[in-house]
């Protein structure tokens, strides 16, 4: 083991729920059980542990690949994924279910699976079923594409978050071109785009597959299916597509989205106080 080192970073996690039936089971398991595990263990180097529930998937919002659970933000001093951070004095609750709750592996294989919240975090992809999504990224924007200057008093923003992974036949570099030189620009002239911010992956961290994050703000759902599925229609087709509507890429694998509010839903190191059920 090594000296720690100071690496500011933030990450994003896509939490899904594959069924209604499970979301007030994995809503109950984040907030009666990880939350204060995981401020037990990391508040000491976190900054910001936040969660962002979810809006409604929009019209043609699954081929986008939208995640229908929450968003969970972190704001890291030090690098998680560090040797000096595996051990650990009590070890994390993570029940097999969580994994079939939010689809990661398949509904009836909860009782195969034996492994620890690390594993869990690493399920998916090579199963059938969507991989776990876990996201390095700087703590700061890279790119600020359009809208800098807005303020609180231009009003909410709808908030459309996603991830890009591009695909087999795609080079990285082919990828960040069509993204970068094409997709953002054609968004950054639509009128109803507000703001556009984007930034690389660090995928050295984790070895996560995704390879871009970039976030859009909209007046509501309404300007963003006029943008990303009206405006976008004729959008060129990559040669290396596999699909042949924008956004060309296979949904929740490759394209993963979540529409969130401003501001989180439990910003937990500020306003958790415990699993206080209504009596």
């Amino acid at each position: 083991m090594g000296e720690i080192t100071y690496q500011p970073l933030r990450s994003l996690i896509f939490v899904d729920c594959v069924k209604e039936e499970y979301r007030h089971r994995l809503q109950h398991w984040l907030y009666y059980y990880h939350v204060p595990e995981s401020i037990a263990k990391f508040e000491p180097w976190v900054t910001k542990y936040a969660f962002y529930n979810a809006l409604p998937t929009p019209p043609e919002g699954e081929r986008f690949g939208t995640y229908r659970m929450q968003l969970t933000e972190h704001y890291w001093m030090v690098n998680p994924s560090s040797v000096e951070s595996l051990i650990n004095a009590m070890s994390e609750y993570f029940p097999v279910q969580a994994l079939q709750w939010q689809g990661t592996i398949p509904d009836g294989d909860a009782e195969t699976f034996a492994g620890s919240g690390d594993d869990a975090r690493s399920t998916g992809g090579d199963n059938g079923c969507p991989p776990f999504i876990l996201a390095y990224l700087p703590i700061f924007w890279e790119k600020d594409v359009k809208g800098a200057g807005r303020t609180m008093m231009d009003g909410p923003n709808y908030r459309w978050l996603f991830l890009v992974s591009y695909p087999e036949g795609c080079s990285e570099e082919e990828g960040e071109k069509w993204m970068l030189e094409e997709v953002l620009p054609a968004f950054a002239e639509m009128p109803e785009v507000n703001r556009i911010l984007t930034s690389r992956v660090k995928k050295e961290i984790n070895n996560t597959h995704m390879d871009r994050c970039v976030e859009m703000w909209f007046d509501g759902p309404e300007e963003w299916y006029r943008c990303a599925v009206e405006k976008m229609a004729n959008f060129p087709k990559p040669a290396w597509a596999k699909y042949d509507t924008f956004p060309f890429l296979r949904p929740q694998f490759e394209f993963a989205s979540l529409f969130l509010t401003d501001i989180p839903t439990s910003d937990n190191l500020k306003q958790y106080r415990g699993y206080l059920p209504m009596r």
